[in-house]
């Protein structure tokens, strides 16, 4: 699909899917979501540079995903989509910068650029430039990181409250157990939320750097640009910062959840452990005097069974109690 949006007066004109083989007059912003070979082309001869294919997107390495060429700036950062429901995916996302036009390229439909609409009717009077455009998007994806990473924070204290047991005294006396294997695979996605935000975040610490430093006129001051660049930066690392705290902290609950699980399995060893030794008095009595060697004093003894009994009722009590005074149960 393909829109376009065009500065008009105090206010930004959207169009999606124009006429085949034109587009609007002089739009400042072109957003491709998974175009068609035929919209790539109409915007690659409107810009006058090649698009990168999916591919190239996808590649790690920052020589692929930050370079400039033909006058236009290329940014491709991962951003996270359909966080509402954890583990999210991550896409790529191409800027590319040129003159005063901005082309979006995409794959996948990020909440930032779902809700568009809706945030141009407050925001379009300010979008005056290409520039203005792109900062204006990447500040909405940044609030998006934002939230996802307050919800993953959230979910985390509520399973520590969990793990640790701190929660209320009446859960605590109904006898209520947390299932750990379910808490563990709760933790597993939290980490993996967290993992996939810090990979969001790094590569836009790249762009925003880029945009910085490059040598590119992008429309509007320059030092406004990398003041405004900077800014974000800052924005950017400080949500760095907590998501990588995040991942540490998932990682000790992990680390607790696992050694929960251990203590649990230790105990129920330790229950069959001492049901051995209780009843392995008795089955010794008991293997005695199911010998049947022909000269056995107790045979012919009128009180034998009932006094057989007894020894192996006594030697199972005596390792309890032993047990007990010890505090070992």
């Amino acid at each position: 699909m393909l829109a376009t949006y065009t500065r008009c007066a105090r206010e930004m004109i959207v169009h999606e899917r124009p006429p085949e083989g034109e587009l609007p007059a002089l739009p400042i912003w072109i957003d491709l979501l998974q175009p068609t070979l035929q919209e790539e082309r109409l915007v690659e001869q409107l810009i006058g540079v090649e698009l990168p294919s999916r591919e190239e997107m996808q590649e790690i390495e920052a020589s692929s995903r930050v370079y400039e060429e033909n006058e236009a700036l290329f940014l491709t950062a991962t951003l996270v989509f359909h966080a509402d429901e954890p583990p999210p995916g991550t896409t790529e996302v191409t800027f590319v910068l040129k003159g005063d036009r901005l082309v979006t390229l995409r794959y996948e439909d990020p909440q930032p650029f779902r809700t568009i609409r809706s945030r141009l009717e407050r925001a379009g009077a300010g979008l005056a430039s290409a520039q203005a455009v792109f900062f204006w998007l990447v500040e909405q994806v940044v609030a998006r990181l934002a939230d996802i990473l307050e919800k993953t924070d959230l979910d985390v204290d509520n399973l520590s409250t969990e793990i640790f047991g701190a929660a209320s005294k009446k859960k605590a006396e109904s006898g209520e157990r947390i299932d750990l294997v379910r808490t563990v695979d709760r933790i597993g996605r939290s980490g993996d939320t967290a993992a996939k935000l810090r990979e969001s975040i790094l590569t836009l610490q790249r762009v925003l750097l880029a945009v910085g430093t490059s040598q590119l006129v992008l429309g509007g001051n320059r030092k406004e640009t990398r003041a405004r660049a900077k800014a974000l930066v800052r924005d950017v690392q400080s949500l760095s910062d907590h998501t990588t705290f995040l991942s540490q902290k998932t990682t000790f609950l992990l680390e607790a959840t696992l050694g929960l699980i251990n203590i649990e399995q230790t105990n129920i060893i330790k229950i069959f452990s001492v049901v051995a030794v209780v009843f392995l008095p008795p089955t010794l009595i008991a293997s005695i005097y199911g010998m049947n060697f022909e000269f056995m004093p107790e045979l012919s003894w009128p009180w034998g069974y009932p006094f057989a009994l007894f020894l192996m009722v006594l030697s199972a009590v005596l390792p309890y109690l032993m047990f007990k005074w010890k505090g070992w149960l």
